[in-house]
């Protein structure tokens, strides 16, 4: 029994680590940057939560943040970083167009981040407030201290759902050329 109490206390203390050393990379690509911007502002300040530090290499990174619309095109550039990123890792979708495509309903627009990567947390509204991220935020930090949350598609299919994995459609390239 000792064995398992040290075990459970070193992932405490580990969990804990995480949850306040947490390397953001912004994948931001519309409006809902400017308001993602503002969370760096004196008035909301992210570093109290241990996020303040963006990275712009994403194996340098452990939390993905998507702000804005995702389209086809940009589908396989966000699944190679999701890829490059660093275990554990997480994902927050910023903004109705990166949750669900927003009012945005035509085929060159992913219905969602999470048609591509597994999602952690979504922030609802057009463009959401930094309010919203913040909560986001510390609802993420959360479930990282519970150890939970960061493999969304392991965490389902440990119980016992069935998760397709994430694919990308090839692309279709007519002619040749490089």
């Amino acid at each position: 029994m000792p064995l398992t109490f040290y075990n459970s206390k070193l992932a405490d203390a580990i969990n804990w680590a995480r949850k306040y050393s947490l390397f953001q990379y912004p994948f931001v690509t519309a409006c809902c940057g400017m308001e993602f911007m503002a969370l760096w502002a004196p008035k909301y300040d992210i570093g109290r939560f241990g996020a303040e530090f963006p990275r712009f290499s994403p194996r340098q990174a452990d939390l993905l943040i998507i702000v804005g619309t995702i389209t086809e095109r940009q589908a396989p550039v966000l699944r190679r970083i999701y890829d490059q990123m660093c275990e554990p890792k997480w994902v927050i979708a910023f903004g109705v167009c990166a949750s669900t495509g927003g009012f945005y309903q035509n085929y060159s627009v992913m219905p969602g981040a999470d048609q591509v990567i597994p999602v952690d947390v979504y922030v609802p509204g057009c463009p959401p407030r930094p309010e919203q991220a913040l909560d986001a935020l510390m609802m993420l930090q959360d479930r990282i201290q519970r150890g939970e949350g960061h493999s969304q598609v392991a965490l389902k299919q440990e119980k016992g759902f069935d998760v397709p994995l994430a694919s990308i459609r090839p692309s279709q390239r007519r002619g040749g050329g490089a």
